[in-house]
Formats: structure tokens, C-alpha cells, sequence
């Protein structure tokens, strides 16, 4: 058997740990990206006109460097919670359709609205103005949130922040 000379082993091993330094460098100060990082103030809960349903809505920032998608909602014990959107079907009608999920974009925001995607409540709870109810959020990679709703009468009300975006149904 014969040895390979050193050069034949020592020039891809110097490539090796020339790249391992160079991109332990590259994570150290920082380039290689965040991870998501979530707030959620206190959000908004309908107060039912109806028995079938109501919707919460929330604003969900991220100001982290990755984006994170929500993927469901617990709310109060007995009462189912579903991620729901308006579809406009034409002829000045609408629609609601289940969600399976909703990106929150990195460095911005997912807004719910009374118009958009939503927290869909069955059966609706009974509330009163300034009631609040429990909600956890679940996503995809960051932790679940616990967070607040605070019932309103007033639709117009709940546009919480800006417009909203990055909504995907998957």
C-alpha cells in the first residue's frame, strides 16, 4: 500500500477548516439569520347578535428575521375555535372558509379583521362589554402564546392596526 503524499491531504483538509472558521464567523456576528420573535397585544372578541358563532381577531407581530406560521387556536373550554376567512364569491356575497394556517412575516405582521381572516368561536359565548376570554395561539416553530380578547358590540372597532398580510391558506 501505498501513502499519499501530505499535499494530497493536507489541501482538503485546510479547505475544510478554512469554510467551518469562515461560517462560524459568518453565525457569530450574526448573519445567519433570527428566528421568529412574536408578540401579541390583547386582541378583540364579538360579542354573538346570533347562537351559531362569533370571531376574535388579533394582531400578531414578528419582529424577528424568520418568518413563523400560525397553525391553530385554542380558546375557552367548551367552545371550539377555528381559523376562518371572507372569500368574496361575487354578486356582493361572501363566503367563510376554514384556514389551516397563516404566515406571520418576518420584520412585519398577520392582522385579523372583521373582513379577512379571523378566530371563528362555536358556540358563541355569552359576553358582556369589557369581558375577557382566554385564547393560546400555535405556531409552527416559535412557542404558543397565551393571550386576551376583549369583548366588543362594535364592529368597526376591530381593524386592529394596519392592513393585513401575508395570509396563506395551505
Amino acid at each position: 500500500m501505498t501513502r499519499l503524499p501530505v499535499q494530497a491531504v493536507a489541501v482538503p483538509l485546510l479547505t475544510c477548516l478554512a469554510t467551518l472558521g469562515t461560517l462560524t464567523l459568518w453565525t457569530a456576528t450574526g448573519n445567519a439569520g433570527t428566528p421568529a420573535e412574536l408578540s401579541v397585544p390583547e386582541g378583540r372578541v364579538l360579542i354573538a347578535g346570533g347562537s351559531e358563532a362569533t370571531a376574535a381577531f388579533f394582531t400578531i407581530s414578528n419582529s424577528g428575521g424568520a418568518d413563523d406560521v400560525l397553525t391553530g387556536v385554542t380558546g375557552p373550554a367548551g367552545h371550539r375555535t377555528m381559523l376562518s376567512r371572507n372569500l368574496d364569491i361575487g354578486n356582493n356575497g361572501r363566503s367563510m372558509a376554514m384556514v389551516g394556517s397563516a404566515t406571520v412575516p418576518a420584520g412585519g405582521a398577520l392582522t385579523m379583521t372583521a373582513t379577512t381572516l379571523d378566530v371563528m368561536v362555536s358556540p358563541p359565548p355569552r359576553l358582556a362589554p369589557g369581558d375577557r376570554l382566554t385564547f393560546t395561539l400555535h405556531f409552527r416553530h416559535s412557542p404558543p402564546q397565551t393571550v386576551r380578547a376583549r369583548a366588543t358590540s362594535q364592529i368597526q372597532k376591530l381593524v386592529i392596526g394596519r392592513a393585513l398580510t401575508g395570509v396563506s391558506a395551505f
